[in-house]
């Protein structure tokens, strides 16, 4: 057995990698029909199409495993299941996480398990039926390359004590593991959670066993993991949703403490756990941990008191903070971001030393610890961390005069310096400015390059500073190719600086496929979010460094071979035969509605006001870091204080933006008269070209591949397409700049997310009056706010870059006929981002039939096809569209 690793690996389209360092693991469930009364009546109804955006919503929401159940007893649950993993797999943004087939039948499982395309786990198998069935059950799992759970179930029933539930897990490991080689990472242990506080005397030690049982399973069985399902403890109190709040946050932190890897939870029935109640805290732990005999009738006379207290308010901190020492008060402004104070408390402070540096050096950088523990602990949140990052530049600000009186050195202490930069083509730098932010109050120092930035530029920067780290962003997919050429020219000038990937278009699976391979002199690691950003850089710098590293190739090594086995050309059609396949749709029969004019027309100052009803808000908490849907996250019991104040201060600075008029909208959309023929549109009268692409995968018996070009009619039939470009990005540069020298990064990154809400609540306003009036084909068109962010209208406006057309060049098709840099003053880069980056562009599609969809994978042969008609050479065509190639 390989014991080099305890790392856990699942893969949906992404790998999912469970290391002993990760945090707990969620599982979604609301695809499950007996957990969701929604999922339950779309799968009844045959609703797949909606019953999808349940899955959508966990993903979108933080779920990083979605648990599919369609144990019903009037549905055929077999064919359910089969029909939904089918449906699941064409949409990239939702297989992307793995899947845990979940049903009592083992039928259901298996015809599940032919579904999945990545490593997905089973729920569950156990000793019930006898050795025999469970490991002919097993052996196919390992065949099919799942993990599995395992019941605390045996011949005898379900295991309810400590000894019950060690024995029957310990006797289904050796099974598992001696007999079938079972990879021991691939087992997941459910130890049973039942409720507890019930009355009866022999429920008493029900979660105490459990936690004992988990920590005996982590220390006796080699590599296995634990999971179960939290809510089942607090069934006794069905209906008080505040002291079931509080007995699933102290569940949770004592099981996750004994080592439970990862359940099924509901965020709105979890409360953080720092914040309880001391009192029922209390009497909660008196009852999980059995520590007093009358526990249970205390906790139920407690009770009494919570009863409809669902969401009670919060007590508010006063001012009493002032009066405490200084040491005490620059920690508390640090860790709550409160700015008001600061220059008046690091005078005091500074006053109290004997030199400058020591205020810095002491409680200021005390502080920031204390902010990062919280943050790496997940007991604060990214806006908080990037409020507690202005007060301590301000702080700083305040001291570097006296710094510089007293001729100091200004080389204190750091754990590293990072060089952090927007590659050469994408200007798009959100996300690095809060892995700048994150890092520097982790005492790291940080050198920010900008956007758009050479290869030659970052690494000439870093032999000059002699980084420890380089880290490289980007958004948009050519950025991709460009990390690729930063990592050869690394190699060529024999440099082994840590390399950090990140970025919304990266993944673990190619910085090992693609970028790595490049970079042999020096290490290549992909960073999913600022989070983790921390604890990469300590492992790439610290004593841990080569058990880091070695543990990470074994990882990309088995994501290589991972990725090279499940893109099986065999599984991918001939481009002829993909067009034989194309979606039908009987134009003949089809009134093409005619736009209203034809050629582009342009909107000038447009009233931001107007687009304030048409915010999505859910990507703008993504970019907090702040998991779930608005307005639900508002709610939310574990992210919803912090949602609140961060939308607070959105609106008070959206107030400002209308009123200072900080930003400056326009916009431009235009139809032409085409028709298409196989993947490609022709506009008529014009001599252009919109280029498609159509899916290569083999699909299920009556699924089209599709291709955007579908919904155009073909020739013999003129039709319209439709194109638009919009911005609310034009003057952001001045007040970026303002808030930079201000040494106000939370300001400066909440204009940037508010401006890229604005531009795309302009894509959506524009596509309104499209619809309704300048084409008019839906003119009775009347749906909320909800609804349009929904699409549940009739046409769509897929932009380049997006899965349905991965392909970024004909953007430059797109500005041309829309004159953009001239009449809108947005520019597209070398790589062919937007300047400025809060701007969106694409196309309209009018046909009832036209929806979103994932192009996938594609064959060399298309690659051709799309260079010959482009006349580009075909290299040019494979950088172009490299993520998509298999």
């Amino acid at each position: 057995m390989n014991t080099s690793s305890n790392t856990m690996q699942l893969s949906g389209l992404e790998p999912l990698v469970i290391t002993k360092e990760s945090n707990f693991v969620n599982i979604g469930e609301r695809t499950n029909v007996t957990g969701s009364r929604k999922f339950l009546r779309l799968i009844k109804e045959g609703l797949y199409e909606e019953a999808l955006s349940v899955a959508r919503e966990q993903v979108e929401g933080g779920a990083q495993i979605i648990d599919v159940n369609m144990d019903e007893g009037l549905l055929d649950s077999k064919a359910c299941m089969v029909t939904f993993l089918n449906l699941i797999a064409a949409e990239p943004d939702i297989a992307r996480v793995p899947i845990m087939v979940d049903s009592s039948k083992w039928e259901v499982i298996e015809a599940g398990l032919q579904c999945l395309q990545g490593k997905g786990i089973v729920n569950s198998i156990s000793l019930k039926e006898g050795e025999e069935t469970f490991l002919e059950q097993a052996q196919k799992i390992k065949w099919y390359g799942a993990a599995v759970i395992v019941m605390a179930f045996d011949e005898k029933g379900q295991a309810d004590t400590f000894e019950r539930r060690i024995q029957i897990c310990e006797r289904a490991y050796k099974l598992l593991v001696d007999k079938l080689c079972f990879n021991p990472r691939d087992i997941i242990f459910d130890p049973n959670i039942f409720p507890v506080a019930t009355g009866i005397d022999t429920h008493k030690n029900y979660a105490l066993d459990f936690f004992k049982a988990t920590k005996w399973i982590k220390e006796h069985l080699p590599f296995a993991k634990v999971s179960g399902g939290v809510s089942n403890v607090s069934f006794s109190f069905r209906g008080n949703n505040k002291v079931r709040e509080a007995m699933h946050s102290a569940f949770l932190f004592h099981a996750i403490n004994s080592g439970m890897d990862m359940g099924i939870v509901n965020p709105s029935q979890l409360e953080v756990y720092d914040q309880l109640d001391p009192t029922l805290l209390e009497r909660v732990e008196d009852v999980l941990l059995n520590r007093k005999d009358n526990a249970t009738e205390r906790l139920l006379d407690l009770a009494e008191r919570y009863k409809g207290q669902n969401n009670p308010q919060k007590e508010l901190k006063t001012a009493a903070w002032r009066e405490e020492k200084v040491q005490k008060r620059l920690e508390y402004a640090l860790v709550k971001g409160i700015t008001e104070y600061i220059e008046e408390d690091v005078e005091e402070a500074r006053k109290n030393t004997s030199k400058t540096l020591e205020v810095i050096e002491g409680p200021l950088m005390d502080g920031m610890n204390i902010v990062g523990d919280l943050f790496g602990s997940g007991k604060m949140f990214l806006p908080q961390v990037v409020k507690s990052a202005r007060v301590m530049k301000k702080a700083v600000a305040y001291l570097l005069p006296y710094l510089e009186a007293e001729k100091s050195e200004h080389d204190k202490k750091n754990n590293g310096k990072i060089l952090l930069a927007t590659v050469k083509g994408d200007v798009h730098d959100i996300g690095k400015n809060i892995v700048g932010v994150v890092l520097a109050c982790n005492n790291y120092e940080i050198i920010d390059l900008g956007v758009m930035v050479s290869a030659q530029d970052i690494i000439k920067k870093a032999k000059e500073e002699h980084v420890d780290i380089i880290g490289l962003s980007g958004l948009i997919t050519p950025s991709l190719d460009e990390m690729v050429f930063v990592a050869s020219e690394l190699e060529k000038q024999n440099l082994s600086i840590p390399l950090l990937i990140g970025g919304a278009t990266t993944s673990r699976v190619h910085t090992a496929v693609k970028i790595e391979d490049h970079y042999k002199s020096g290490s290549t690691t992909h960073v999913l979010d600022a989070s983790r950003a921390v604890t990469v850089a300590d492992q790439l710098l610290g004593s841990k460094k080569t058990a880091f590293l070695s543990a990470q190739k074994e990882s990309y090594d088995r994501i290589r071979e991972n990725y090279k086995n499940k893109i099986n050309p065999s599984k991918y059609l001939s481009l002829e035969k993909a067009r034989q396949n194309k979606l039908k749709i009987d134009f003949d029969s089809y009134a093409i509605p005619k736009p209203t004019f034809e050629g582009p027309k342009y909107f000038d100052a447009i009233d931001l006001s107007l687009l304030l009803d048409y915010i999505d808000w859910t990507p703008f908490f993504r970019t907090w870091e702040l998991a779930g849907k608005y307005p639900e996250i508002l709610d939310d019991q574990i992210v919803g204080t912090q949602a609140k104040e961060v939308y607070a201060d959105a609106q008070k600075m959206l107030h400002t933006i209308l009123k200072e008029k900080w930003l400056f909208a326009k916009a431009a959309i235009g139809f032409w008269p085409c028709y298409s023929k196989d993947e490609q549109v022709y506009l008529k009268n014009q001599n252009k070209v919109f280029h498609f692409l159509r899916q290569q995968s083999q699909k299920a018996k009556d699924i089209p591949n599709l291709s955007l070009a579908d919904f155009i009619a073909p020739e013999g039939h003129t039709d319209y397409i439709g194109g638009f470009a919009v911005t609310c990005g034009l003057n952001i540069e001045a007040k970026i700049k303002q808030f930079d020298l201000e040494n106000d990064d939370y300001s400066s990154i909440m204009l940037k997310a508010l401006a890229d809400r604005l531009a795309e609540a302009l894509a959506e306003y524009m596509h309104l009056m499209v619809r309704k009036t300048y084409w008019g084909y839906s003119k009775d068109e009347d749906f909320s706010n909800s609804a349009l962010i929904a699409e549940s209208y009739r046409g769509i406006r897929p932009a380049p870059g997006y899965p349905a057309c991965p392909d970024h060049t004909d953007k430059r098709t797109l500005f041309d006929l829309l004159d953009c840099e001239k009449k809108l003053g947005v520019t597209l880069t070398e790589n062919l981002a937007m300047y400025p980056a809060a701007s969106v562009c694409g196309w309209y599609f009018a046909h009832p039939k036209a929806k979103y969809f994932g192009v996938g994978k594609i064959r060399e042969d298309q690659v051709k096809d799309m260079a010959e008609k482009k006349e580009m050479k075909l290299e040019r065509m494979q950088k172009w569209l490299s993520p998509n190639l298999i």
